[in-house]
């Protein structure tokens, strides 16, 4: 292809040779010049099949030729193409000896000029190979296509061939055709003229039809059968369309003889190597569910199912059930399900599915089998407290859901059942002592049954005789105990002991007297139930519940509290299943002494309201039309179902199917009074103990019908835009009653049709799992389940793998069964925390990954749901016996360590996902470690895929493509962990780096990323090193929600607080120092002696205080305790001092309430000075060591990112927060208090001029200070709530740093008589001269002269009298107290 204004036609035909390599192309007229690319000559190849012209001729060998045909004008093409359509083949050589003869010519690649490139397209039926299109350039031409194995047009011919090629490999087509003549006996033998007659003039026929199909090979004839003639004939092609193969025929009718009387409708065409056939399980045994898969490209929706044993076609019944879908528009599956397969059921099996003329066949054998159990034979037991172990063994080793051990008999001995699934086998240990024996029962039968249930259905028991003798039974034991069992029980073993001990034990078995609920206990399932057990001494060593089968209950079902005269243990079922029907046991052991009462419990049959499955969900009735609704569930159980509107009742129609039960009835929407109206219908179930339940609502909305343009009849009608929802099992899509879909599907109206809007439909496979989920939890035996059930879930996720790829509903599904699972509360072992990130493995597969954003175009939280599961199944996990292994998979890699006792080592562990071209590693400084208990465990996981699926922000949506690594800790810990991480970043040409966590608290709890408390700490090239940590602020103090660390806020209240406190702190000293200065002058009389006793402490206790708080802080590095004990003391003592800070506010209080109250009533100074320092410091010291010792045993003292009181599990805030917030009220109710006292004294209330002095600066002080106080702390209360306005933070900052500063001026240089004594000190002319200036004035004019009596009093209020008291300091101080007490008496 040399100029780009050629054309080019690219043709192959398949050529005869016999003697002389002749060929004569008759062209000329047509086609100047011809061209024979040298290239396409050299690429003849010898086909693999040989074929002789004659019967009697030479061998001949077929050739496949490749001919290039070059145009200088394009117009010719066309006249070529139709040319070579039109000729009749075979084409005979140019000569009597038959050179080579022509059977086919097939045009394979057109070349066209599309403006300065030459574009190669392949005709119908021909495509480039693979390579060719890796290799070249594609061009997107209409109707061409590119997928992973070919694409339809190259720009430009490859330099080196080859040309299009046939498309899909080659079938046979095993073919019959009828024609409507009398059948010829002769036509029995192929050896007859007749036969061979007709055999040449079919074949000829055929040869001319099919010779059109692209890869057409050859057509034989193979034979004639009557019924008229049926033809039996094989084409060798590749897979053509209907419309081609239609075409084919009818040319196959033209060129045969009309007197053959062709019948051109009966057409036939069976191909049996393009349908997949596949059975699940493999090994079947009788019982099983059986699902045959039959799956091919053809789409169809004509399925067809045959039984060849049994020769009969299989319809749907009570056990088969066919199914038939067309998957994404891309494959056809046909389902055939047989429910409890029996050995009948063994044979095979014909899948059919029909496209047109052509049938897809494939065949399939199965063989249905019993269970085969061997066991021991019958065994007998000494009650000797011996172990004795029972066994049984499955003859062929498959992988079986479960293996369960009941009994039956008189007595009740359980045992330890240990169960290898891999092969088979279950170990069934039994421990009889003479106490479980009792006496008279030696020689009791017990029968111990071990059942094998496959995955699938099937089940199979074998039974195993016990015969259980008593030690010494004619010797000691001689009285009958008939209700032993049901009421009370006593175990007791004998061992070697002292007279001592052994007379003690006895004392404490005649003592014990063990009683239990005495009502019988009759419920239904869904309904709650208790026991309790009570017993007169509470000297036991253990109390434990477990039932008759052995199973001990776990102890979050009952709780067990000791009191003096006895003890009592409550067993609390808050839902109950039919699993709690049975006898229960109540045993409190001392020792090896036993008491033990019984209980039965009778569980009916009630289904769950989540169990009942409605249809429909909501519906739209025309006035005049009716509706079938129906109530279905998977049990078969004697209820009595009514449909209820209102107060209205119907009866319902009982219709079983298989395992499913449905409850029906025909609603007619005329029986309702009038129309358009909305009712809800529901279905109510009423079992044998009439309990009721009551289903989940139908809504019907009756309209009047003219608008209603949607009508089908599964979903209903409906108008334009209507949106409806469905249970899946009642929609379109196909599902077994015996093995319903779950989920919901959501259809809306639109046009005349219903279209699907929303599609969570749960496949049948992984809706019994999560059934089955939904029980376990309510189990009373879920922890010995959960092993078994998390080896199903993971084996049955990855044979349902593709279910999962097309369906979100089952994606969803798989991620609420971890969810559900996870919050059991037990311990994981290794070979459960496999089964769980096996699961996790495939469910976050790349395959996948498409599926994940359906689920978060929905905005779910599935992908935050599953990050949480996952981190309680790390905290679960236990080391047992030794380490922990690694667990690596493709899509997620777990790493772990266990903390020894000693010094542990630093945690460092890495995980490489070549796969994903990712790598991360973790690290925790051993130091770090040193706090965690022994044997606690550290588990990290790490996912490669997980951050595309896990929501982004939306702020931020350019995430680097890195590992998400979670690291969780089994035990409580009081701080957290300083967490190095570095992860691979593959995307290092981005925006700044971030570091973030998955914080689940954020966007309406479903989680989001977070970067507070984590930072950047090192980028190097491809790699990025993090660092989370968080910092503190002031508000801590009362918020336990800091401010987001690096944020303006944060940095603001850092400052405000580090300038306040320096303030504070020099204030204080200088208040301090100011006292002490003037102490003698200003405490002349008792009530300034102790107004500045109470300034003093208050202004000493916050001093400390705020020293501690420095401390405090200088013990944390990035927000993290360095040393615990420092951090524990640093908040005992802060929390300390500042409650000694109000409780020393509250004496000053205290104190000006009784001088201006109890006036009659006169103390001394000894006695107000303990009481003041009782208040000041006692209540404080009791408040905060009970609060340290009741949190710190627990470690739950601090807050795990402070050293200040807990908030988040104990509340211990609320220790500081309620006395200070009370003592505040109480302060500024004084304060009200004195100011009325004294803006309106009573007759007689005038104490001397010096005390009421005193009393107006304490009043003056505590009504300046207590606001403050009251402010600073009220808006510290407004910080503890999350999300709190930031102006609350700042205010509380400000007030709160600043209250050194406030005491300094309102406490003490505020106070007349402190500026007074500092005057004299320091400056003796100055106040010599105002000394005598007031000797002068006498106690006539005040200095500031106001005429307005409230002036005056609002004067002397804040201290301003203008009086003073000439007398000498000593004679003031000893008659002053004098007088005082003696003018309150006369006052």
């Amino acid at each position: 292809m040399k100029s780009p204004g050629r054309t080019s036609l690219c043709f192959m035909f398949i050529v005869i040779y016999s003697s002389q390599p002749t060929l004569n192309l008759n062209l000329e007229p047509i086609v100047h010049p011809l061209v024979l690319s040298e290239q396409a000559i050299a690429e003849e190849e010898l086909l693999r099949q040989k074929r002789a012209v004659a019967t009697n001729g030479p061998a001949a060998e077929e050739y496949t030729v490749e001919i290039e045909i070059s145009f200088e004008n394009s117009s010719s093409m066309e006249p070529i193409k139709a040319y070579l359509n039109n000729l009749s083949f075979p084409i005979q050589g140019n000569s009597t000896d038959l050179a080579a003869s022509l059977l086919s010519i097939a045009v394979t690649t057109v070349c066209r000029p599309v403006g300065n490139e030459i574009w190669c397209s392949c005709e119908t039926g021909y495509r480039w190979p693979w390579e060719k299109c890796l290799h070249n350039l594609t061009c997107q031409e209409h109707g061409s296509s590119f997928s992973r194995h070919h694409c339809g047009c190259l720009k430009g011919l490859p330099p080196n061939g080859p040309f299009c090629q046939l498309q899909g490999a080659d079938v046979i087509l095993r073919m019959s055709v009828r024609l409507n003549v009398a059948f010829p006996e002769d036509l029995k033998n192929s050896s007859s003229a007749l036969f061979r007659s007709y055999k040449t003039d079919l074949e000829t026929a055929f040869w001319k039809g099919y010779r059109i199909l692209p890869g057409f090979k050859l057509v034989t004839v193979t034979g004639f059968r009557p019924g008229s003639v049926v033809v039996t004939y094989e084409v060798k092609t590749t897979t053509p369309s209907p419309e081609l193969m239609h075409k084919a025929n009818e040319q196959v009718l033209q060129s045969l003889n009309q007197t053959y009387k062709m019948d051109y409708n009966s057409f036939q065409a069976v191909t049996s190597n393009e349908t997949k056939f596949s059975v699940i399980p493999e090994t079947i045994f009788e019982g099983d569910t059986v699902t045959l898969v039959c799956e091919t490209e053809v789409l169809s929706s004509n399925a067809s199912w045959y039984h060849v044993e049994r020769r009969h076609d299989i319809q749907n019944s009570s056990r088969f059930s066919v199914y038939t879908a067309i998957l994404n528009n891309m494959t056809s599956v046909s389902r055939l399900i047989i429910d409890n397969a029996t050995q009948r059921d063994s044979g095979e099996y014909i899948c059919k599915l029909t496209l047109d003329i052509f049938e897809f066949e494939s065949r399939k054998k199965i063989d249905v089998t019993p269970i085969k159990i061997s066991a021991n034979e019958e065994t007998k037991v000494m009650c000797d407290n011996n172990s004795v172990s029972l066994n049984c063994c499955s003859e062929k080793n498959v992988n079986w859901s479960n293996i369960e051990w009941k009994q039956e008999g008189k007595i009740n001995i359980p045992g330890i059942p240990e169960t290898d699934l891999d092969s088979g086998c279950s170990t069934y240990t039994i421990r009889a002592d003479g106490a479980q024996c009792p006496s008279g029962s030696s020689g009791t039968r017990v029968v111990y049954t071990c059942e094998f249930s496959s995955a699938h259905g099937a089940r199979g028991s074998e039974s195993i005789d016990v015969i259980f003798t008593s030690v010494g039974d004619n010797s000691s034991h001689k009285r009958e105990v008939p209700e032993f069992l049901r009421h009370v029980m006593e175990m007791s073993t004998v061992q070697s002991t002292t007279g001592n001990s052994l007379e003690t034990s006895k004392a404490q078995e005649q003592q014990a007297n063990v009683t239990i609920t005495p009502d019988p206990i009759s419920v239904s399932e869904g309904q709650n139930f208790s026991i309790k057990c009570i017993s007169d001494v509470s000297n036991f060593d253990e109390v434990y519940w477990n039932t008759s089968a052995g199973i001990k209950i776990h102890q979050r079902f009952y709780t067990t509290r000791r009191h003096p005269d006895g003890a009592e243990s409550v067993l609390t079922v808050r839902t109950s299943s039919r699993e709690w029907n049975g006898t229960y046991n109540c045993i409190f052991r001392y020792k090896n002494s036993c008491r033990m009462a019984t209980k039965d419990v009778i569980v009916h049959p009630l289904p769950l309201q989540s169990n009942i499955m409605v249809d429909p969900l909501e519906a739209a009735i025309p006035c005049k039309g009716s509706y079938s609704l129906q109530c279905c569930i998977e049990e078969d159980e004697d209820y009595k179902v009514t449909f209820q509107m209102g107060s209205l009742s119907f009866p319902a129609a009982k219709d079983v199917n298989g395992k499913q039960v449905c409850y029906k009835y025909n609603f007619i929407a005329n029986s309702v009074s009038w129309c358009p109206k909305n009712v809800e219908m529901f279905c109510h179930f009423t079992n044998v103990a009439n309990n009721s339940v009551q289903s989940p609502s139908m809504k019907l909305n009756l309209v009047p019908g003219e608008n209603i343009t949607c009508q089908d009849s599964t979903i209903g009608v409906g108008e334009p835009g209507k949106v409806i929802q469905k249970l899946c099992q009642f929609s379109n899509i196909p599902s077994s009653p015996g093995n319903p879909i779950g989920g919901v599907i959501t259809y809306k109206c639109e046009g005349s049709q219903w279209k699907v809007k929303r599609n969570d439909c749960i496949s049948a496979s992984i809706n019994s799992l999560l059934h089955l989920a939904k029980a376990l939890i309510k189990s009373p035996s879920q922890d010995e389940t959960l092993p078994t059930y998390l080896q199903n879930l993971s084996l049955s996720t990855s044979k349902v793998e593709h279910e999962i790829i097309s369906s979100p509903g089952s994606l969803g599904a798989v991620i609420d069964i971890l969810d559900l699972l996870s919050t059991v509360p037990t311990q994981v072992n290794f070979k459960m925390m496999t089964h769980v990130l096996s699961t996790i493995n495939i469910i976050l597969g790349k395959p996948i990954l498409r599926t994940w954003k359906v689920l978060q175009q929905q905005q779910t939280n599935e992908s935050s749901q599953l990050l949480d599961s996952v981190e309680r199944f790390s905290r679960a996990l236990q080391a047992g016996d030794g380490a922990i292994l690694p667990i690596i998979k493709t899509n997620v890699q777990m790493r772990s360590t266990v903390i020894k006792t000693g010094h542990p080592q630093n945690y460092k562990q890495s995980f490489v996902f070549s796969d994903s071209d990712l790598w991360g590693n973790v690290a925790i400084d051993k130091f770090q470690l040193e706090s965690l208990q022994p044997e606690a465990s550290i588990v990290t996981v790490a996912f490669p895929t997980l951050k595309a699926i896990l929501a982004q922000d939306v702020q931020a949506m350019n995430f680097a493509d890195s590992l998400v690594m979670t690291t969780t800790v089994s035990h409580n810990i009081t701080k957290p962990f300083k967490i190095s991480m570095t992860f691979k970043n593959n995307n290092p040409a981005g925006r700044g780096p971030r570091c973030v966590f998955w914080n689940f608290s954020l966007a309406n709890r479903t989680g989001g990323w977070d970067s507070s408390g984590c930072y950047v700490k090192e980028v190097d090239g491809d790699h990025i090193s993090c660092i989370c940590d968080h910092l503190t602020s002031f508000s801590i103090l009362m918020s336990p929600h800091s401010p987001d660390p690096g944020s303006l806020l944060k940095i603001l209240l850092d400052i405000i607080s580090y300038i306040g406190l320096g303030f504070s702190i020099l204030s204080l000293a200088a208040c301090l120092v100011v006292e002490a200065v003037v102490w003698k002058s200003v405490t002349k009389n008792r009530t300034s002696y102790m107004r500045h006793m109470c300034i003093v402490n208050i202004t000493a206790s916050l001093l400390v205080a705020d020293i501690w708080f420095i401390v405090a802080a200088a013990i944390h590095d990035h927000h993290y305790p360095l040393n615990e004990t420092a951090c524990v003391a640093a908040t005992f003592f802060i929390h300390f001092f500042y409650l000694s800070v109000f409780f020393w506010m509250l004496a000053l209080g205290l104190m000006l309430f009784y001088r201006l109250v109890f006036i009659l009533h006169d103390t001394s100074k000894s006695i107000q000075k303990a009481i003041a320092f009782s208040l000041g410091y006692g209540c404080p010291l009791v408040i905060s060591v009970i609060t340290v010792g009741a949190t710190q045993p627990q470690e739950v003292y601090t807050r795990k990112n402070a050293c200040w009181l807990n908030w988040e599990d104990t509340k211990a805030l609320l220790a500081f927060v309620i006395p200070a917030l009370i003592i505040v009220v109480i302060n500024v109710t004084i304060t009200i208090v004195v100011i009325t006292k004294i803006l309106r004294p009573s007759i007689g209330d005038k104490p001397s001029r010096q005390e009421k002095s005193s009393l107006f600066q304490i009043s003056k002080s505590i009504g300046v200070l207590t606001p403050l106080l009251g402010l600073t702390w009220g808006f510290g209360l407004a910080t503890v709530f999350q999300g709190s306005n930031a102006v609350f933070h700042i205010i509380f900052t400000l007030l709160n740093a600043f209250q050194g500063l406030f005491i300094l001026l309102f406490g003490c240089l505020w106070d007349q008589k402190v500026q007074e004594a500092l005057l004299n000190k320091f400056s003796l002319s100055r106040w010599s001269s105002q000394h005598s200036k007031s000797t002068s004035l006498g106690s006539s004019t005040p200095v500031f002269s106001m005429s307005s009596p409230i002036s005056r009093r609002l004067n002397n209020l804040f201290g301003k009298t203008g009086t003073y008291n000439v007398s000498t300091p000593e004679a003031t101080s000893s008659s002053l107290e004098n007088s005082s007490s003696a003018y309150s008496l006369l006052n």
